[in-house]
């Protein structure tokens, strides 16, 4: 079983592929994919669309694990996001994965056994519980893997 994990986002958008075929979890591909700060949001949209696409196509995830949208208070961030992820969202249905939606606090539940556990234990456990976790990369695809794990113990 294969789960692709997002971390949403237009600026940079956290990509997961976690595969559980041997009773363990394993990082099959991560990667953050980052866009054009001076290109248009639609432009940036289609960078990720075609990104998310072509990783679904490659490496056929049976679910698809997204954050949920967390609201701060710039709304046109929250605005790109949510199109970012409604884009994420559309693919996951074409290529015909089950969606699992989880808050960030549900995948911190699932990794550390606290909701408010920060960032540092999230990857300690990440490294702990998961093979090939990559030694050096942006938190977005740390928190891509993290959603993927999520999404895969959910679904099992």
């Amino acid at each position: 079983m294969k789960a692709l994990g997002i971390d949403p986002g237009y600026d940079r958008l956290g990509v997961a592929v976690v595969s559980n075929t041997d009773g363990h979890d394993t990082v099959v591909y991560s990667t953050c994919v980052e866009t054009d700060k001076q290109a248009t949001l639609a432009e940036r949209l289609l960078v990720l669309g075609d990104q998310v696409e072509d990783v679904l196509t490659k490496h056929t995830p049976d679910v698809v694990g997204i954050e949920t949208l967390f609201f701060n208070k710039n709304v046109k961030t929250a605005i790109g996001v949510a199109q970012a992820r409604g884009l994420v969202l559309y693919l996951s249905q074409k290529h015909g994965c089950t969606v699992a939606e989880l808050s960030p606090q549900e995948i911190k539940i699932a990794l550390t056994g606290y909701g408010k556990s920060d960032k540092s234990a999230v990857l300690t456990m990440l490294e702990r519980l998961v093979r090939n976790v990559p030694e050096q990369a942006i938190d977005d695809e740390y928190d891509a893997i993290a959603a993927a794990v999520t999404a895969l113990a959910h679904h099992r």
